[in-house]
């Protein structure tokens, strides 16, 4: 028989009563009933149940040992009886008479309980990262985080992508987030960077004449953690295309995430083919360029109909009204808890009004609408009876995104909200450039190196503001899971492009050098995208923050409690690295 073990703790069956086995795993729990002590014996596939008798070794070794012991157990297959079946356990309908047990690993008393879910805050889990990975939910997170990468491996290269690695160690890049930084040891006062993402090398791929990559890339970028976004690192499927429009970037990934989430969305379903929606429509109907289609309901922009109003909460502002159907039965509170919500989210507050069963209207703001105003809303919102109407009016970006949260929140409550799917869409057609409300200037309002729809002709005759983008976001259930774009792969479109922006040719040619260069050599028309590996599983596992499905991630101030880094150098290193430390004084 094997040192360790015959079978793993979720093996055996009902087939195998009467067989002499030896497990390996921790002491997960144990229960002394009427003085026969039963313990759940755990590893990676399972847990099955052990019985020791008073009087026997094996119970006087099993009684002292605490939780999450390691043990190597010898015994015998027995069956539990139908009347002590466990449904819950695939291996409940036996149990192991155990006749021996050795000690492989003892445990010391634990910070937390690990087999339940004990509140215990997210802090302590992460400097006991290895306790907290032995939780069922955990070990389930991580498991599916395999099988998800391993799936998305396959699946690419059934739709003819070829995997390739990318530099580690490259340039620092003067765009984006802050760089993660290295320093030479021969290269005095020289730094290498950790990519934020592969882009330029992946360009540079299908410069080279590969035509579909495709990598888990590890990225690094020095930026503030939040529930969807670990901070330092993350991993990503980053995917390049030669020779391709919008659309032939759509389709693979479009076929690739509806059988990722159908394969492991635990049945929910998958609405297909994914709404191309232009970002413009994406801000006025849903207040957000990452709309949650799950929520059945729509904003309608009605800032014309208050033009010239009196009714100075509405006059010379955006507004924004969100009808939802069949509120009659909805009490006072339905209505003030909505409003204390719109306020959580920076609203002064949120006007409404219901429609009566003779289509009058009734509410707080009623008595401000005049006779022209009811006409125009109950047909432009098309109102019945039975309906309410939310007002949100402000600046532009203000309102969307008071009135877009307004907008989901308000479908969960009334009834307007889909359960167990996955609503994906497309966000498209960016536009290349804004302007800096403060200083007038004109820049790029996402990604610098989007072709331009319309090309060169469209950044020489068209006003820049409105110039839209070959550029694209791919959005499931309100989480953005990557932007992509076709590239611009010209230099004169690339140095007109940046002249707009205030960026002369001498910068341009000096900070880009090297894929200016490459473009001069014969470049294909190419395009891309990078979906989140992380924020995909925090989707499917259904967990609201994306360290629950990471292994080992930092915490929130980008810190690993566990291992304790970043941790400071001793002064030999630091001067082989050419490095002197100038901490700021406290203040």
């Amino acid at each position: 028989m094997h040192r360790y073990r015959s079978h793993t703790c979720g093996e055996l069956r009902a087939s195998d009563v009467g067989t002499d086995v030896r497990l390996s795993g921790w002491l997960h729990n144990r229960r002394d009933l009427g003085g026969i002590l039963f313990i759940d014996l755990r590893d990676h596939y399972g847990i099955t149940q052990l019985v020791a008798r008073p009087g026997t070794p094996a119970y006087e070794a099993l009684d002292k040992l605490s939780k999450e012991t390691v043990v190597r157990i010898d015994g015998k297959v027995v069956s539990r009886g139908t009347e002590n079946v466990n449904t819950e356990l695939p291996t409940g309908e036996i149990e192991i008479e155990v006749g021996e047990v050795e000690v492989l690993g003892a445990a010391a008393p634990l910070p937390f309980t690990i087999n339940a879910e004990d509140g215990v805050n997210e802090e302590r889990r992460l400097e006991y990262r290895f306790l907290d990975l032995r939780r069922e939910r955990m070990h389930r997170n991580i498991m599916l985080r395999t099988a998800v990468i391993s799936a998305i491996r396959h699946k690419m290269v059934a739709l003819g992508f070829n995997e390739m690695a990318t530099p580690i160690l490259t340039a620092t890049s003067p765009e984006g987030a802050r760089d993660f930084v290295v320093p030479s040891r021969l290269h005095p006062g020289r730094f290498y960077a950790l990519p934020q993402a592969p882009q330029q090398f992946k360009q540079l791929l299908m410069i080279s004449g590969f035509d579909r990559y495709f990598q888990i890339a590890p990225c690094f970028r020095d930026e503030d953690a939040r529930a969807d976004r670990s901070p330092g690192e993350f991993y990503q499927l980053d995917v390049e295309m030669s020779f391709v429009e919008q659309e032939d970037v759509f389709r693979p990934i479009e076929q690739l995430m509806t059988e990722l989430f159908e394969e492991f969305g635990g049945g929910r379903h998958v609405t297909s083919p994914f709404p191309r929606i232009p970002f413009r429509e994406a801000m006025l109907k849903y207040g957000s360029d990452k709309p949650d289609l799950r929520a059945k309901l729509e904003l309608v922009d009605i800032t014309d109909v208050f033009e010239g109003s009196e009714f100075k909460a509405f006059a010379g502002k955006h507004v924004r009204a969100l009808p939802v159907p069949a509120v009659q039965d909805q009490p006072r509170k339905f209505f003030d808890q909505l409003g204390d919500y719109a306020v959580s989210q920076g609203a002064k507050g949120l006007a409404w009004v219901r429609v009566g069963e003779d289509g009058s209207l009734t509410g707080p703001i009623a008595k401000f609408l005049t006779e022209e105003n009811v006409v125009e809303l109950t047909k432009r919102l098309s109102l019945a009876a039975g309906h309410a109407v939310f007002f949100g009016a402000g600046e532009f970006d203000e309102v969307s995104k008071i009135m877009g949260a307004v907008r989901v929140e308000a479908a969960k409550r009334a009834g307007q909200f889909e359960q167990d799917v996955f609503r994906f869409c497309w966000i498209v057609d960016f536009p290349m450039y804004e302007k800096d409300e403060e200083t007038g200037k004109i820049d790029f309002s996402h990604n610098p190196f989007s072709m331009p729809q319309g090309g060169l002709q469209a950044l020489e005759t068209q006003d820049p503001l409105d110039i839209l983008a070959w550029q694209y976001d791919i959005v499931c259930n309100g989480v953005e899971l990557s932007s992509g774009a076709i590239r611009n792969h010209e230099p004169d479109i690339m140095l007109k492009a940046f002249e707009i922006a205030g960026y002369d040719a001498e910068t341009v040619e000096r900070e880009f050098a090297g894929m200016l260069r490459a473009f001069r050599f014969g470049a294909p028309p190419h395009g891309g995208i990078a979906p989140g590996v992380d924020r995909i599983v925090m989707l499917l596992a259904d967990e609201p923050n994306i360290r629950e499905t990471i292994a080992f991630p930092l915490n929130g101030n980008a810190q690993d409690l566990m291992m304790g880094a970043p941790t400071e150098l001793e002064p030999a290193r630091l001067k082989e690295l050419h490095l002197t430390v100038n901490k700021p004084q406290p203040k």
